[in-house]
C-alpha cells in the first residue's frame, strides 16, 4: 500500500506537469501590455524591443514569466517579422485539487518560442479602419515533461482591426489557436480594447478579454471574460516607455493577468526629415500618425 501511494503521488505529481503546460504559452497570446492585439505592424526599416515579465493566475496555480524578451522588425512595407524568448515557472497552489497538500514542485525554465508575422492588407483612412493578420508558431523549446511547454508546434491564427479618433483609439478582432496534442483543445478566443491618450505622458486604456475552454491539459478548463486596465508610460516619446496592465475574470473561470515592462524603439528616418513616429504594436503609438491618407 505505501509503494502504491507514492506511484500515485508521483502520477498526480506528472499529471500537475502536464495539466499546467499550456498556461505559460497563453500568456504572451497578444501584444503588450494587453492580450488584445492590433493590426499595425512597425514603420518599414524600424525595430522595437521588450523586457518584460507577466503572470497569469488560478485556482490552481500562480504562473510567473520572466524574464521575457521581445522582438519586432519592419522588414517590409505593411510588414512586421516578430519574435518572443521568456522564462518562466509554475508555482502550483496547496489548495490545488490536484496538489494535496501542496507537495507539487514548483518548476522553472525556458518556455516555447513563439514566431510570427504581422501583415497589415487594409490601411486606416479617415473613414476606413485599418485591418491586418497576425499569424504565430509557437516552436516547442520548453520541457514538456516538466510542464514548460506543449510538446509541439502549436499556432495563433488572429485577425485584427484598428480605428483612430485623436486622441482616442480602439482595436480588437479575434482568432483561433490550434493545439495539437493530447489533452488540448483548439479553441477561439476574442478582445476588444479602448485607450485615451493624456497629456504627453500616458496612454490609459481598457480591454474585454474572452477565451474558451483549452482543454483538460491545461488549467483553463472553462471559458473566461476578463477585463484589463492599463498603459503606457513616456519616459521619452516614442522611444522609451513603461508598459503595465492587471486585470482579472468578470464572467467564468477565476483568471488574474499582469504585465510589467519596458519597451524601445528605434530605426531610420522617413527620408532626410526628422523622424516620424514609430507604428508600433501596442504602446507609444501617435493616433494622428497612424491615419494615412
Amino acid at each position: 500500500m505505501r509503494m502504491g501511494g507514492k506511484v500515485a503521488g508521483l502520477l498526480r505529481r506528472g499529471q500537475i506537469y502536464i495539466l499546467t503546460a499550456a498556461l505559460l504559452p497563453a500568456i504572451a497570446l497578444a501584444g503588450p501590455p494587453f492580450q488584445t492585439d492590433d493590426p499595425e505592424p512597425v514603420d518599414l526599416g524600424n525595430y522595437e524591443f521588450y523586457a518584460f515579465s507577466a503572470t497569469d493566475g488560478t485556482s490552481r496555480e500562480t504562473d510567473p514569466v520572466g524574464p521575457a524578451f521581445e522582438f519586432n522588425w519592419g522588414a517590409m512595407p505593411n510588414t512586421q517579422l516578430h519574435a518572443i524568448v521568456s522564462f518562466g515557472a509554475i508555482l502550483p497552489s496547496s489548495s490545488s485539487a490536484d496538489a494535496p497538500g501542496g507537495n507539487a514542485p514548483n518548476v522553472y525554465g525556458l518556455l516555447d518560442t513563439e514566431i510570427g508575422v504581422k501583415y497589415r492588407f487594409i490601411s486606416q483612412t479617415d473613414n476606413r479602419p485599418e485591418v491586418g493578420i497576425f499569424p504565430m508558431i509557437e516552436l516547442p523549446t520548453g520541457s514538456y515533461s516538466r510542464g514548460l511547454g506543449v510538446g509541439t508546434v502549436w499556432y495563433k491564427l488572429p485577425l485584427w482591426i484598428q480605428k483612430d479618433f485623436p486622441p482616442w483609439t480602439t482595436y480588437g478582432g479575434g482568432g483561433y489557436q490550434i493545439v495539437n496534442q493530447t489533452g488540448y483543445k483548439s479553441f477561439p478566443y476574442a478582445g476588444w480594447l479602448l485607450q485615451r491618450d493624456i497629456g504627453d505622458k500616458w496612454t490609459l486604456g481598457g480591454e474585454l478579454w474572452y477565451h474558451a475552454p483549452e482543454g483538460v491539459a491545461t488549467p483553463q478548463t472553462h471559458s473566461a471574460t476578463m477585463f484589463d486596465f492599463g498603459g503606457y508610460y513616456y519616459f521619452k516619446k516614442p522611444a522609451f516607455q513603461l508598459l503595465f496592465s492587471v486585470g482579472h475574470t468578470v464572467v467564468g473561470q477565476s483568471e488574474t493577468y499582469g504585465y510589467l515592462g519596458l519597451y524601445w524603439t528605434w530605426g531610420k528616418k522617413e527620408g532626410d526629415a526628422a523622424a516620424a513616429p514609430v507604428a508600433w504594436s501596442m504602446s507609444g503609438r501617435s493616433p494622428a500618425a497612424a491615419v494615412s491618407p
